[in-house]
């Protein structure tokens, strides 16, 4: 598979990345953390292909980005107190919250059978890649890399980890995405915890501005 590489800002990118990820394809693209690789989650086979690419194992879900709160609602519904609070903190930005679906959202993201009640949601502070959710709705989207290795931060290093593999049919070049992978932190009513800790420090999370119970 041929792989266009464009720039993000070029007239007509962002709807060429959307085209194809319509079409069911892999695009990367460039976000407020690091390079992810993005898919329709609607589109199983889609997922498939991410999972197979990366060699992410698949006992391990997918997590959704979203454009805002309509996008957040159409797959988890409301927010329970605890995801509440640490979305009004953190979003948009590199937290991912692990929170019920919402029953209509039954699309199969991975994982073992009790993970498959929740769903790992982040708001993106990255204009292009709320641009693509505007455009297609809710993302299925996992660091650009291959499973257990370091994330991409360019487009350049997307390129070189997968030209031997079947490549994203898009590249979108965003620059440098130098961040740290979003801390994910799971949600039940009023609780808390830490999945994994990221570009928030735990500490910071548990500040006294979170009214719930957090634990670690």
């Amino acid at each position: 598979m041929s792989t266009d590489v464009l720039l993000a800002t070029e007239a007509g990118a962002v709807r060429r990345a959307a085209e194809a990820l319509a079409d069911g394809d892999i695009v990367a693209v460039p976000t407020d953390t690091v390079y992810g690789l993005a898919v329709d989650p609607t589109q199983p086979k889609a997922v498939a292909r991410l999972f197979a690419l990366k060699g992410r194992p698949d006992d391990v879900p997918l997590p959704i980005l979203v454009a805002g709160p309509e996008q957040v609602e159409l797959v988890a519904g409301e927010l329970e107190p605890a995801a509440t609070v640490l979305a009004a903190r953190f979003w948009p930005g590199p937290m991912t919250l692990v929170v019920p679906r919402r029953p209509e959202f039954s699309v199969d993201l991975g994982g073992p059978p009790a993970a498959r009640q929740t769903v790992g949601i982040r708001r993106p502070d990255h204009a292009v890649m709320v641009a693509l959710c505007e455009i297609l709705g809710p993302l299925a989207v996992t660091s650009a890399n291959l499973h257990g290795s370091a994330p991409a931060t360019t487009a350049a290093q997307v390129f070189q980890i997968f030209s031997d593999l079947d490549q994203p049919a898009v590249i979108l070049d965003g620059g440098t995405c130098a961040g740290t992978p979003s801390t994910v932190v799971e949600c039940r009513g009023p609780a808390s915890r830490c999945l994994r800790e990221g570009a928030l420090p735990w500490d910071e999370v548990q500040g006294d501005e979170v009214q719930g119970e957090t634990t670690g």
